[in-house]
């Protein structure tokens, strides 16, 4: 069994975008990231802070735009239409959750495409569909990244991801067919799950649940990803995969915290970089 090291991955990842960042610099270009956080949610303070700091270590300019959760859904609008019109802003993240009384489709709908690193506008989510290139939603694109860097085989592998969310699960159903997997999707509604899952080449958990992936469930020799971020009842971080039980079956595997957790925000600051490139129209 290989452990799959996020962490040092994503270390170097930003060492990469660092040197990419004093190029553009070089050109007077200076990519920056503005984000909006609706309300005091502790863990999205949290998440905040390590896109913050993220930034800081590779140059990248970062503004971030504090909103009480009273405010109404025409304020909030229109600060991402502000937002939008900046030139000096490259990248818009919406911090989820917001509070219930908005519609966060609308403001997720309202980030200009060009400017949505997060990929979760619905131009870019069409344009991953069909395999144009487009901001791909952080999270799916660093289990990509992830199993590339490792040199796992994608093409002609039986897939399976547990989970179907707009965030997770549904882009990483298209980046994974987009590298020629064969992909299924198992959900709550799924009945005999663990006879799927047995199957897979690549089993990817996204459901949020601790623990839920079994021993039992795993093929030998699976290759398994764990994007689920739970805490248990002493407080601890834990997966939605049974780590200690299920590593001894896979033949790669994630850890909880240290795997999934770290690319997101390095594919974040890739997506920031990137923005920027377009933006000024640099190859």
């Amino acid at each position: 069994m290989e452990l799959i090291n996020g962490k040092e991955l994503a270390k170097k990842i930003r060492g990469e975008l660092k040197l990419e960042v004093e190029e553009l610099n070089k050109k007077k270009i200076k990519p920056k990231l503005a984000v909006i956080m609706v309300g005091d949610d502790k863990a999205s303070g949290v998440y905040v802070r390590n896109k913050s700091k993220a930034c800081n270590e590779i140059g990248i300019e970062f503004e971030e735009f504090l909103m009480d959760s009273s405010i109404k859904q025409e304020d909030l609008i229109n600060l991402i239409n502000t937002l939008n019109e900046r030139k000096d802003i490259n990248g818009i993240l919406l911090q989820s959750p917001i509070p219930p009384h908005l519609n966060i489709r609308e403001a997720f709908n309202t980030i200009n495409y060009k400017k949505d690193v997060d990929g979760f506008n619905p131009i870019n989510v069409g344009k991953l569909s069909i395999g144009e290139d487009s901001f791909i939603s952080c999270t799916p694109y660093g289990v990509i990244k992830m199993l590339e860097e490792y040199d796992i085989p994608i093409e002609g592998k039986r897939a399976v991801i547990i989970g179907r969310s707009n965030i997770v699960g549904k882009p990483l159903i298209q980046c994974l067919l987009n590298k020629n997997a064969t992909v299924t999707v198992c959900h709550s509604r799924t009945k005999n799950i663990e006879e799927i899952t047995k199957e897979a080449d690549i089993l990817i958990a996204a459901l949020g649940k601790p623990k839920f992936v079994k021993e039992d469930m795993v093929k030998e020799g699976a290759v398994v990803i764990d994007i689920g971020i739970n805490r248990n009842e002493e407080g601890k971080l834990v997966g939605d995969v049974d780590f200690e039980n299920v590593s001894k079956k896979a033949s790669y595997i994630t850890p909880v915290p240290g795997g999934v957790g770290p690319m997101t925000i390095a594919m974040l600051m890739n997506n920031v970089v990137k923005a920027a490139k377009i933006q000024n129209n640099i190859k």
